[in-house]
């Protein structure tokens, strides 16, 4: 039995060991064809961080100026900093040159990812996975951001929907809201948004709910009525009260 119980033991150790070997080992590099992998961008933006988020990635780009490098990070589902998983890699300068991750040296550490750039001024730019319909950024460089959500998303209605920091604006441009902020030193930036079709479900949840809660109480009133009707029948309503003597001859011997 000991010895059953050593080996359970010893297996549940090399699973972790397992789990853990790229914890151990360090963070895994980024792959070229990965970092070189084609990409559009929309270089032309007023803002100095312009995100655009679709349903499983997102798309970022960043003005710099004075930099040799950019340390890009995220948070883990634990709350912990990791390196972010960096794709299609391009660089922008002044004169509108792109050059792609050829270019530019990318490392991974265990909490971020370190480029170093080209030239001290321009525009980095490449692409990240994401999922579900939250989306959250660190500030890279200081400056206003600007946040482009997938067709027909939204934010707006309470509990629903969220954006912060607070002081922000917001435009739609075809089906797609765009939420800006002019001047963000400090994050995250965080949107947190809904489809338009989630309002005709809750719509009609609430309706559904509306209707059966009125239907529940049409048939408990009626059914209260019916046991008044039913007490009056067998005569379990009759008062007898002190009034009820009220106008009536006393007892015989009495009076």
């Amino acid at each position: 039995m000991r010895n059953r119980h050593l080996l359970a033991v010893g297996l549940v150790a090399v699973l972790i060991a397992l789990a853990g070997c790229s914890s151990f080992l360090g963070p895994s590099q980024p792959n070229p064809e990965d970092l070189n992998a084609s990409a559009e961008y929309e270089w032309d933006t007023n803002a100095t961080t312009s995100i655009s988020i679709s349903q499983s990635s997102y798309t970022s780009i960043v003005t710099v100026e004075n930099r040799t490098e950019l340390e890009l990070y995220q948070r883990s589902d634990i709350g912990t900093e990791e390196p972010v998983k960096v794709s299609a890699l391009r660089f922008r300068y002044p004169n509108g040159t792109v050059v792609n991750a050829s270019a530019m040296t990318v490392e991974n550490s265990r909490e971020k990812t370190t480029i170093t750039l080209p030239n001290e001024s321009g525009q980095l730019a490449y692409t990240a996975p994401r999922h579900g319909k939250r989306f959250s950024t660190p500030v890279f460089v200081k400056g206003s951001h600007e946040i482009t959500m997938p067709p027909k998303a939204r934010i707006g209605v309470p509990l629903l929907s969220q954006a912060a920091p607070s002081g922000y604006s917001t435009s739609v441009e075809g089906d797609r809201m765009t939420v800006y902020w002019d001047d963000v030193e400090r994050g995250p930036v965080i949107v947190r948004y809904y489809l338009q079709r989630d309002l005709y479900l809750f719509g009609g949840l609430f309706a559904l709910l509306f209707v059966a809660g009125s239907v529940g109480a049409l048939y408990y009133v009626r059914q209260i009525r019916e046991l008044e009707r039913q007490r009056e029948e067998i005569g379990l309503d009759v008062e007898t009260g002190d009034d009820d003597l009220d106008g009536r001859d006393p007892p015989p011997g009495m009076g």
